[in-house]
């Protein structure tokens, strides 16, 4: 319900605006602003440990909305006041997606823009500058509607103002949907044939080392069903086929059998497959060995070759900081991984295409896709595994993928161990998608693209001119506060006199 945000904000602004508020209050109402949003948005993180974790998680992220309180009261005075409040949202989004632990970038309000015409901002600036165009309506629509309220006539300066910023907002989405529409069909490479393989996971009645073999044995079964359909001429026959995450957490390096497996599955296919696997982990010798989370493509020739080890971790799940602390509050701290981080270009070479890897977390933060596309990547491929979580938290994460799909002009496909599995185009338009917790597989052809969005080249920087201009404003209230007490000073000094 993308116009939901634009509605939020105005209310927010509605709040923050009466001059009776003080800091105090201002960060007292963004945190009730921001503790409303994040409490409904993430009980699927508690799912498997319970409450606790997850109204921490919420309570944390409402901070930054209370840091946004505290700074709006502060450069309310300013003329020009939405503005400055936009610069400082994104800003407080930016510091939400570094700290703490390597930062929390989902809930970010322009990946709530994914099916919306705001979304289309995401190829000139990112989801940074999708996120200010909401922020921005929301706070220009209150501007407007408080002088209504106030059966102020049409010429009044603030209505016109925020007339024409709403007017300038909206002609900029059109404009730039109508740039996403022109470049989505526009590729430099022949198509390729990609299938994604979602081969569901079982939920009851198996042990742990049990659980791991079916999940690979359903990838294995219902790549082998794509492959007969293949060569029945039901469906093309796929020249890539993605596996998800997690897809084999049976080493396929220490174990012959799940290498014979995921073997098996590539010739029957006759194309490489991507598989998710975890590489290493403890053994008896070395109970401490840590594990990577890697995308593998596998030949049907000469099996295992290029791979993508995750580079952004999540913490809590792939590995706990600050073990020994956390570990006083909860048992639940022990069941966190010991994975590390790899550090390669986030691409992987496979049919012919250079792929961007993703991995499920690694979706969310801006970095990861980029560095990948500014690395040749003319597809990206998110492997996720959402067993653990449910259809709600797997649907955000789709909202994420469309906004990348945008964002860099690229095909975006989504592989899920549960779903949602889907193939998205460069405009952002779901293809295909499969249900949640259903054994399926997808077909479609996709064309690799080579250009750079503008937003590929030039977000970072227009996230860093957004943070500046909202330190000047905040500054520039400081000054002007200043300068006022010492007029009143003055004035006072001399009443006195006299």
């Amino acid at each position: 319900m993308w116009p939901a945000a634009i509605a939020g904000f105005a209310l927010l602004a509605w709040a923050i605006s009466d001059r009776s508020v003080t800091v105090a209050g201002g960060m007292g109402l963004g945190f009730v602003f921001g503790s409303s949003f994040y409490l409904p948005l993430l009980p699927w993180t508690g799912i498997f440990v319970g409450a606790i974790p997850w109204v921490a998680l919420s309570v944390m992220c409402a901070l930054f909305p209370a840091l946004f309180g505290l700074a709006a009261v502060v450069v309310r005075p300013l003329s020009g006041w939405p503005v400055w409040w936009a610069a400082c949202w994104v800003s407080v989004e930016w510091l939400k997606s570094n700290i703490p632990f390597g930062g929390f970038p989902w809930g970010i309000v322009g990946f709530g823009q994914a099916d919306g015409p705001l979304a289309s901002y995401a190829r000139l600036g990112g989801v940074t500058l999708v996120s200010f165009a909401v922020v921005l309506a929301g706070f220009l629509l209150f501007a407007l509607l408080s002088r209504f309220a106030h059966t102020v006539p049409l010429v009044d300066h603030v209505a016109v103002k925020a007339s024409v910023g709403l007017l300038v907002i909206g002609i900029g989405a059109v404009a730039s949907g109508a740039l996403v529409q022109q470049h989505s069909g526009s590729g430099t490479a022949l198509n390729v044939v990609v299938a994604v393989v979602q081969g569901n996971v079982p939920r009851l009645g198996l042990d742990f080392n049990s659980q791991r073999r079916a999940v690979l044995a359903n990838h294995v079964g219902e790549t082998k069903r794509l492959a007969g359909d293949a060569a029945a001429g039901v469906i093309d026959r796929p020249q890539l086929v993605i596996w998800p995450e997690n897809s084999s957490d049976v080493d396929p390096f220490l174990d012959a059998s799940a290498a014979a497996q995921i073997s098996s599955a590539a010739q029957a296919v006759s194309a490489p497959i991507m598989v998710g696997a975890v590489v290493g982990g403890p053994t008896e010798a070395r109970p401490d060995q840590p594990a990577t989370n890697s995308t593998i493509v596998w030949s049907p020739d000469s099996g295992p070759g290029q791979r993508h080890d995750k580079k952004i971790l999540q913490p809590f799940g792939e590995y706990l900081p600050m073990r020994e602390f956390f570990q006083i509050f909860s048992s639940y701290a022990d069941r966190a991984g010991n994975f590390m981080p790899g550090n390669g270009p986030g691409v992987v070479d496979a049919a012919g295409v250079t792929i961007g890897v993703a991995t499920c977390w690694e979706v969310v933060f801006d970095r990861a896709p980029r560095d990948a596309v500014r690395n040749g990547a003319q597809l990206l491929v998110v492997p996720s595994n959402n067993a653990t979580f449910n259809e709600s938290m797997s649907r955000q994460q789709l909202a994420f993928a469309k906004i990348r799909a945008v964002e860099h002009d690229r095909p975006v496909v989504v592989a899920g161990t549960t779903g949602i599995s889907a193939i998205i185009g460069p405009d952002g338009t779901v293809k295909d998608e499969t249900a949640f917790f259903q054994s399926a597989y997808l077909v479609d052809s996709i064309t690799p693209k080579s250009t750079e969005s503008p937003a590929t080249r030039w977000a970072p920087s227009l996230q860093v001119l957004a943070c500046v201009t909202a330190v000047a404003a905040i500054a520039a209230a400081g000054l002007r506060r200043r300068g006022g007490k010492a007029s009143a000073e003055v004035g006072r000094a001399d009443d006195e006199q006299r």
